[in-house]
């Protein structure tokens, strides 16, 4: 080992005694029912002249999204740029049944829709028949909120900014949508449609409400890159031809994701939609899912486990340094210092 490589570890190793106890923290500042997003810039929207298609017959919803009317909502996905986000968590699942059921009963929040329904209403579906109000009540309960729209985004696509969650080719064996199953499925099904971070039925399942406001020309005048939450204030339409139903007026927000009832092409992680948020109109396929602002501690932990990495791996514990790193990198997979180490360590066991 390098002179200075084993000075900077005997340094390291002074604070050792203290590391274990901040990394055994990480349970309590991630919540289980979450996953953790890191800091940096991420992708949002697309550039494209024609709908994304897999080649199949076209649907009514393919042709429809080919007639002129349709041409500026198809455009509300352009064009692609650069945000850049604070780190954040995100509920692995949509809200459950079960988990909104409790808040019901706890705050004497009236049900949603369909909650009698048994085609939608088992312990473990998704939370169905929601309005916005609803929404963000049941996330301040919970001590949360709603995603903005480009944090929906992100959490969805992943650093390779993907089409679909699991990639840029589409796979109808990895979401539900298009009345493929005559229901919505539990919140924890298809597990291979994940997306990057870990997130279940980011696309199909539900509609999830987003917290922004809609507005088809959003993304060609972004007030800022930084964080963006959408626009100001809502947008009036109606009689415009955007989307689907031309009648529609009023203000809207964003709803993402597609649903089981939906078809293929709103399961994109690009795609958009609106609904007013008094409304649930989209009920049987319409839910949502929090997210909150991530602790500054979690930037610290992940810290606290790189410095333990480099202490066990300077005492040639090569196998207790990966485990190290993999913790970090269980919480935030795109970090470059854990990544590089990781590569370090595994050159170093090559080498003994």
């Amino acid at each position: 080992m390098h002179k200075a490589q084993t000075i900077l570890i005997a340094t390291l190793a002074v604070g050792f005694i203290i590391l274990p106890a901040t990394v055994r923290a990480e349970e309590s500042l991630i919540p289980k029912d979450m996953l953790y997003i890191g800091q940096g810039p991420s992708v949002m929207g697309i550039d494209k002249e024609a709908p994304v298609d897999s080649g199949k017959k076209p649907t009514p919803y393919d042709r429809r999204m080919k007639t002129p009317w349709s041409a500026e909502a198809f455009r509300d996905e352009g064009p692609a740029h650069m945000v850049f986000l604070d780190a954040y968590l995100m509920d692995t699942y949509e809200v459950s049944n079960k988990d909104y059921g409790e808040f019901v009963k706890a705050k004497g929040h009236p049900a949603p829709a369909y909650w009698d329904d048994p085609r939608l209403n088992k312990p473990q579906q998704p939370v169905v028949g929601v309005n916005w109000e609803d929404a963000i009540a049941f996330c301040e309960y919970r001590g949360k909120r709603l995603p903005t729209e480009a944090e929906w985004e992100k959490a969805a696509r992943g650093p390779q900014a993907n089409l679909y969650p699991w990639g840029n080719d589409f796979d109808p064996a990895k979401a539900n949508y298009g009345k493929n199953h005559d229901a919505t499925m539990p919140v924890d099904s298809y597990p291979e449609g994940a997306s990057y971070y870990g997130l279940y039925n980011m696309a199909g399942n539900v509609f999830e409400w987003v917290s922004d406001w809609y507005d088809p020309h959003y993304y060609g005048r972004l007030e800022t890159m930084v964080n963006p939450t959408g626009p100001a204030i809502p947008v009036w339409m109606g009689g415009t031809g955007t989307y689907v139903d031309r009648l529609t007026v009023g203000d809207k927000r964003v709803i993402r994701g597609g649903s089981w009832i939906a078809p293929e092409g709103t399961v994109r992680t690009t795609h958009r939609f609106w609904n007013h948020p008094l409304n649930n109109s989209y009920g049987v396929g319409l839910g949502f899912r929090c997210a909150k602002t991530a602790p500054p501690e979690i930037e610290q932990q992940i810290r606290d486990i790189y410095i333990a990495a480099l202490v066990v791996m300077g005492r040639e514990r090569f196998v207790e340094a990966q485990q190290a790193v993999s913790r970090g990198l269980a919480i935030d997979p795109k970090n470059i210092e854990l990544l590089e180490l990781r590569s370090l360590i595994e050159q170093s066991m090559e080498r003994k």
